[in-house]
């Protein structure tokens, strides 16, 4: 029987289970053996991560054709007005694209929030407040690079929800097992297949940087060819 485990990523803390730098990784905290986190969670961020063994739901938990709704909560520096608000839900363009229209609201300081350490660091003369997010993509680092590029810096970011599953009364650095039919009745849907855990996290985190080396090559031969140019100008002034 596959395993699904809930888990409440604490700050700093890898969402992989090896690191040769000595840092905290789940393995400081799981111990049941050969799961993989299904999606991504960023190391100074925290909250909610799914954990198992069955590959087919990493697939569809990583692959950008299966839109999942994840809701976030950011504390960020100073306080959007709605028309920043809107930025946001409209779809901002990033380094890496447009981001798809979201829903974002300011809210409240979550009464489940817990203490996060090291503490933010805040500036006396800078109000901070928080903002509540839903996407359904999973662009690298995408809330933080989504409110930076309103003006306002992300300083803690917790995942709050995957689907409808949410953290609950789940404290930071806990975990709980989960049912299959308790996922798929929370609004996360796929199907039953025979795939390694191990190679679909794998094959799904090499697609995402797929395209990396293939802006080094266009940037490369516009070097070769602009170098080509330049060889070629020099030789005429001869």
């Amino acid at each position: 029987m596959p395993s699904y485990i809930l888990f409440n990523k604490p700050f700093q803390v890898l969402t992989q289970f090896t690191d040769p730098d000595g840092r905290a990784t789940l393995a400081d905290f799981i111990d049941t053996p050969d799961v993989y986190s299904a999606g991504r969670l960023d190391y100074d961020s925290e909250g909610l991560l799914l954990l198992t063994d069955d590959g087919a739901l990493i697939h569809a938990m990583m692959n950008p054709k299966h839109k999942v709704a994840k809701t976030y909560y950011a504390q960020v520096e100073g306080i959007p007005d709605p028309q920043q608000l809107d930025k946001l839900m409209s779809g901002l363009e990033l380094k890496d694209g447009l981001t798809l229209p979201c829903t974002a609201s300011l809210v409240d300081s979550p009464e489940w929030l817990w203490d996060r350490t090291p503490p933010i660091r805040e500036r006396k003369q800078k109000p901070t407040s928080w903002i509540k997010l839903s996407i359904t993509e999973g662009k690298n680092r995408q809330v933080r690079r989504m409110t930076a590029a309103i003006g306002y810096p992300t300083l803690r970011l917790i995942r709050w929800s995957i689907g409808e599953i949410t953290l609950s009364d789940l404290n930071s650095g806990n975990s709980k097992i989960l049912s299959r039919d308790f996922i798929a009745d929370n609004g996360i849907n796929w199907k039953p297949k025979k795939s390694s855990p191990k190679a679909a996290h794998t094959k799904l985190n090499r697609a995402k940087r797929s395209d990396q080396p293939q802006r080094r090559s266009r940037q490369n031969q516009n070097r070769s060819q602009t170098n080509g140019k330049t060889q070629l100008g020099n030789q005429r002034s001869r």
